[in-house]
């Protein structure tokens, strides 16, 4: 049975240790659609049973750029649901290539171009991107649908008002890059307000490197920059679930860098959720969190769990697909049932496996000349997959970010030796070339 507890009204089913549960009572909880539970009576399902819809449903899936998990994962899903997917996006000609449903361009940026785009009742208007998160979420509430509260996905994109939310629960220094004072305590980091994958992120010492780094920064693009207080302590993930009723804790990755003063995430290795999670979720609730997937990133030290960012949306970079196949469920489905208003199923995890997501990060610039294409293989008791970010005859510039990051290989086995041993062996085994 799922480990769980409760306080007041509030619910977590957890796939791990136990946690604080919560209950979200202020999110859209919108239209259910017509759906065939696939024989079961009951609104019990089991670990794999999937709904589909005895009318076909609509579903407006808002994109930016082209993504794997919306590629490979969403999409698919969608397909396997009996889902009519509309793809509304602001790069009609890059989706086209890779999805040959109606795919219609738009302002995803403004909830406004999104509302007018739909041309019949949706059963769902949904998005995994980060930038994307609150303008769909102010559609999809338009639409009277189950959706993120726009206001938490606003506070979990932006930075600055993240902090100041949390401010009463776990008070971070954090400022205007351009207005940070005398008396702040260095080390700092300077990232983007509303940036992601590690890029323009930096540790500085002092205010000559801070001032050095925001102009550097600054030449590069034009948004807003913050300084916040430099957290050190073991990095992790926390990876969770809702439905707007129940939140479920789906497990946690244990996240390496790269050394300072850059922020590359050079593995992540799956882990037992540590037990200051507790700390995170009562974060995650200060900010109206608790819809949909969520993929936080925090660090532990001496007891205590402090949040470094907040993507309201599934993990990425490949280990997306780690997790569904480490947790044994159609997880891109379920995100999706959940949106079209169905109950988290009652899956469970498997036995105790060891996984490891490690990309392949580019050391120079060039031109990438050989390099593997997609697989998938047993070594012994380890299953290995890889999926290449860039092709052969990609130019490649090094940013010191995830962007440079040429493909992940994912391992699942028994236990960390022998995860670590093929990897190994598959590394060694392959040749990326930049030239």
């Amino acid at each position: 049975m799922t480990p769980s507890w409760r306080a007041g009204t509030r619910h977590v089913a957890v796939l791990a240790p136990a946690f604080p549960p919560r209950h979200y009572g202020d999110c859209e909880l919108g239209k259910p659609y017509l759906t065939d539970r696939l024989g079961r009576g009951s609104r019990a399902r089991s670990s794999h049973a999937l709904e589909r819809p005895l009318v076909a449903a609509s579903l407006y899936l808002v994109a930016g750029k082209a993504t794997d998990s919306v590629t490979h994962g969403f999409l698919p899903a969608a397909a396997r649901l009996g889902l009519d997917v509309t793809l509304l996006t602001d790069r009609p000609s890059v989706h086209s290539r890779s999805y040959d449903g109606p795919v219609v361009e738009c302002d995803v940026t403004d909830f406004r171009e999104i509302v007018a785009a739909v041309e019949d009742e949706p059963a769902a208007v949904f998005s995994n991107s980060d930038f994307l998160q609150a303008p769909t979420a102010l559609a999809a509430a338009y639409f009277g649908l189950p959706a993120k509260e726009w206001r938490a996905a606003t506070r979990a994109k932006n930075k600055a008002l993240m902090r100041r939310h949390l401010a009463l629960v776990d008070p971070v220094f954090s400022a205007d890059a351009r207005r940070v004072p005398e008396d702040a305590p260095y080390p700092l980091v300077v990232k983007p307000r509303e940036g992601v994958a590690s890029e323009d992120v930096f540790l500085v010492q002092n205010a000559l490197e801070l001032s050095t780094r925001v102009e550097e920064i600054s030449a590069r693009r034009d948004d807003p920059l913050v300084a916040e207080e430099y957290l050190p302590g073991r990095l992790h993930t926390l990876e969770t679930l809702g439905d707007g009723r129940d939140l479920r804790v789906l497990g946690s990755f244990r996240t390496t860098v790269s050394p300072p003063p850059f922020f590359v995430e050079e593995r992540l290795e799956w882990t037992e959720p540590p037990p200051e999670t507790p700390q995170v979720l009562a974060q995650l609730d200060a900010l109206g969190v608790g819809f949909g997937a969520c993929h936080t990133e925090f660090v532990v030290h001496e007891g205590r769990a402090r949040i470094i960012e907040v993507n309201y949306r599934l993990i990425g970079d490949h280990c997306d697909f780690l997790l569904a196949d480490l947790l044994g469920v159609p997880l891109f489905e379920q995100i999706l049932l959940v949106h079209l208003g169905e109950p988290l199923a009652d899956f469970q995890l498997p036995r105790r496996r060891h996984a490891i997501a490690e990309p392949v990060i580019a050391e120079r610039s060039g031109t990438l000349t050989s390099a593997p294409g997609p697989l998938h293989l047993d070594d012994g008791p380890v299953r290995l997959s890889y999926r290449p970010q860039r092709a052969v005859g990609d130019s490649v510039d090094v940013t010191r970010t995830n962007r440079d990051y040429l493909g992940t290989v994912r391992a699942i086995g028994p236990g960390p030796d022998e995860v670590n041993a093929a990897l190994a062996r598959f590394r060694a085994a392959h040749d990326w070339t930049i030239a």
